[in-house]
């Protein structure tokens, strides 16, 4: 004769339906952390009290779990990591190039009052930017680039020298050839490359900065829109480094003005990527002489 069926404590039937659902409530997660790709798991726990004498259904849905995975890094062509990797290198301010003892001749600007806080140095920096030596020094940049990838050594001569020309004082001259030689000899050193040697043969003269980042970047097949973009705001950046340390400013309102400039080197990156060597020309008289009357300036801290 079969035993008859006591009745469970309510109580008692409660914990344990929870206990449970809690045991598998974590067991899902621990499975859902392990297989990444399941989305939501779903579980149909069944329990039988003697009270109701009914099954009872409880439907535990875990959460949508998202993973660490740098889905983006995964999917990132390896010629495409090395192009920025190596971009990020040589145009970071810790890039050996002297960069941070000049200042384009900011430093007269300072002290003549030109430039006396965040929106005057956003302004004369705009102007150097779209209309002076930013401008000038991407197309530079461009055709550069754009002759090395060709292999033609003679036009990159011609550009280079035509470059070189349109320096307009004795320190610009040396901040833009020390830059330059400084980049060539250290891409030679750590980053050289097939044909790199005979390319800055081929120049009668000494390379600008920006000619040598055109050439170096065309001989690693680094991609010329990035390069131009990278370049702008590094040049951009180390204006903005030596303001603050004349004006001086504090390093969020230096921020701000580099977000200010953002649509300035957007668009004359867009204007160089287009330009010819007969569109040169700029239209930042105070700025070049600032460069010029940098040389006998009374106290300075930079070297243009």
């Amino acid at each position: 004769m079969p035993m008859p069926v006591m009745p469970m404590d309510t109580t008692t039937t409660r914990i344990t339906i929870m206990a449970t659902m809690i045991i598998m409530i974590i067991t899902v997660m621990i499975t859902t952390m392990v297989m990444p790709h399941m989305a939501t798991v779903t579980l149909t726990i069944t329990t039988t009290t003697s009270i109701a004498i009914t099954p009872t259904m409880t439907t535990a849905t875990s959460m949508l779990m998202t993973t660490n995975e740098p889905v983006a890094a995964r999917d990132l062509a390896e010629r495409e990591a090395a192009a920025l990797y190596r971009l990020m290198t040589w145009l970071s301010p810790a890039f050996p190039v002297g960069g941070f003892s000049y200042s384009s001749g900011i430093e007269w600007a300072v002290e003549a009052g030109d430039i006396t806080d965040t929106a005057s140095l956003a302004d004369w920096l705009d102007a150097m930017l779209r209309d002076g030596s930013g401008f000038c020094d991407a197309t530079f940049l461009v055709h550069a680039y754009r002759a090395t990838e060709a292999g033609e050594g003679d036009t990159l001569s011609d550009i280079a020298e035509l470059a070189a020309a349109f320096v307009p004082s004795r320190e610009r001259q040396l901040e833009t050839t020390s830059q330059g030689r400084a980049f060539i000899d250290i891409a030679r050193a750590a980053w050289d490359a097939d044909g790199l040697d005979a390319m800055v043969a081929s120049c009668r003269t000494p390379l600008v900065y920006p000619v040598a980042v055109g050439v170096v970047a065309a001989m690693h097949g680094v991609p010329l829109a990035p390069t131009l973009h990278a370049f702008l705001h590094a040049l951009v950046s180390n204006w903005i480094s030596a303001a603050s340390r004349l004006v001086p400013l504090g390093q969020t309102d230096s921020q701000r003005v580099l977000v200010r400039l953002e649509a300035a080197v957007a668009g004359t990156a867009n204007r160089a990527l287009n330009a010819t060597l007969d569109d040169l020309g700029g239209a930042t008289f105070r700025a070049d002489l600032a460069s010029l009357r940098h040389e006998t300036q009374y106290t300075r801290l930079f070297r243009s």
